[in-house]
């Protein structure tokens, strides 16, 4: 749950773990309904307190049911801590410790790491054992108020159990989907370019020397496009870095929409994108080249800048050598459009022998 502090914000903490609340409406959901079962197993087991102490239960489930979804998350935290210790306390002071009442404030633990910061956490943690070890010490000194017949008890034990056995399921099966994902994100992040989608320079270059390892080893052949748009900053200029941002968007998909599936593509830098070609030769990667400018000079970039400039690509091709590195490949590559932005832009010129 959300940090016991009074004074804490909680509709930053909704922003940073909305799944977390999203988790906390679904067991509010859970909860009511066992409680729900609870009402008829104890009118039939003979313990029509406990029984209607579900009712008042359901109506604290829902209410924080609906306090999570209108964002109200220091009222939902309220009420299902008040739920589960009060409906635990209880319980087992009126049937017994053997009742199994007690699982259910096993089940604060990890809610409580995962939404607390580590000094509420401390705190929390800290409470919740002492109140689970005063209920255990009182029931050495008392009896039951309300005891059940033998049979009635292992009944309610066994449910109880089976509850909270399938909600740790349930829990534990939404932290691992939590850390996949939080592990895949990061993956994401570390490799990916935010703005374009496509692989960023680092992760690039590891993609690289994986072909160039390959190409040692076979002997296939591995061809590199240097592309770079024409005149970007003019566009940045004229329309805005937004708009700018936008073209460098729609360019990273109209190069994909060209290469095949094999294709390797980055943003290597600024407006400049590096595409490599497994078994391609340096004639086949000089088509692929051309077929991608045209299909620059094909689409209407007016919706994407905002006016009416047409954007532009010019490319430099390579082919990998025996004997040589990545950074000689691409240096060759950039040598070559580097010539194709001399002589006017808006070509593809193949790197000298």
């Amino acid at each position: 749950m959300e940090r016991m502090n009074p004074s804490a914000n909680y509709e930053p903490a909704r922003e940073r773990r909305p799944q977390f609340w999203r988790l906390a409406m679904r067991c509010a959901q859970i909860a009511g309904t066992v409680d729900v079962i609870f009402f008829f197993l104890f009118h039939a087991l003979g313990s029509p307190i406990l029984a209607w102490v579900n009712v008042v239960s359901v109506a604290m489930y829902a209410g924080a049911y609906y306090a999570l979804k209108y964002h109200r998350n220091k009222i939902a935290v309220v009420l299902i801590w008040a739920e589960v210790l009060g409906h635990a306390g209880l319980g087992i002071v009126l049937i017994g410790w053997e009742s199994g009442f007690h699982y259910y404030l096993l089940m604060f633990i990890p809610a409580i790491c995962v939404s607390a910061s580590r000094r509420w956490a401390v705190y929390a943690l800290l409470a919740l054992w002492g109140y689970y070890i005063a209920l255990d010490v009182l029931m050495w000194y008392m009896e039951p108020l309300q005891p059940i017949p033998q049979t009635a008890l292992h009944i309610v034990h066994l449910f109880n159990l089976s509850v909270v056995f399938a909600m740790f399921s349930y829990l534990a099966s939404y932290y691992l989907r939590m850390v996949v994902t939080a592990q895949r994100k990061l993956r994401e992040m570390a490799t990916t370019d935010s703005l374009t989608g496509l692989f960023n320079r680092r992760h690039m270059t590891y993609l690289a020397e994986k072909e160039v390892a390959r190409f040692r080893r076979s002997g296939h052949p591995v061809g590199f496009l240097l592309l770079d748009v024409d005149h970007f900053k003019s566009i940045n200029d004229a329309y805005g870095h937004e708009a700018g941002d936008r073209v460098l968007g729609f360019v990273a998909d109209v190069i994909r929409e060209e290469l095949r599936a094999q294709d390797l593509i980055g943003r290597w830098g600024g407006e400049e994108f590096l595409v490599i070609l497994p078994d391609t030769d340096s004639v086949k990667a000089r088509a692929s080249a051309e077929r991608i400018r045209n299909a620059f000079l094909a689409r209407d970039w007016s919706a994407i800048t905002g006016g009416d400039a047409d954007v532009t690509i010019s490319v430099g091709v390579s082919e990998l050598r025996s004997g040589e590195d990545l950074s000689a490949a691409v240096s060759r590559a950039d040598e070559a459009l580097y010539r194709g932005k001399t002589a006017g832009r808006n070509r593809v010129e193949l790197e000298t022998i």
